[in-house]
């Protein structure tokens, strides 16, 4: 398994921009968007990758994995 599957990716609809938007809890915010949901989702894990290999370079510890925590339930 990569760092990268280890993390939640989101990517959801928004009205007030009137495009899909992705992001990372825990990892980083609304970072990425456009009309195309799958194209976000590829942008997302592109920027996700990055973000994690920053933090590695840096020494510093990677954010605790938030992929297996059944985060959907805790969003209903």
């Amino acid at each position: 398994m990569t760092d990268v599957a280890r993390y939640v990716k989101i990517v959801e609809w928004s009205d007030a921009d009137g495009v899909f938007v992705g992001q990372c809890p825990g990892v980083i915010g609304p970072c990425c968007h456009g009309p195309d949901e799958a194209e976000v989702y590829r942008e997302l894990c592109q920027i996700v990758e990055d973000w994690l290999a920053l933090i590695r370079r840096d020494g510093r510890p990677l954010p605790p994995p938030t992929a297996g925590r059944n985060v959907a339930a805790l969003l209903a």
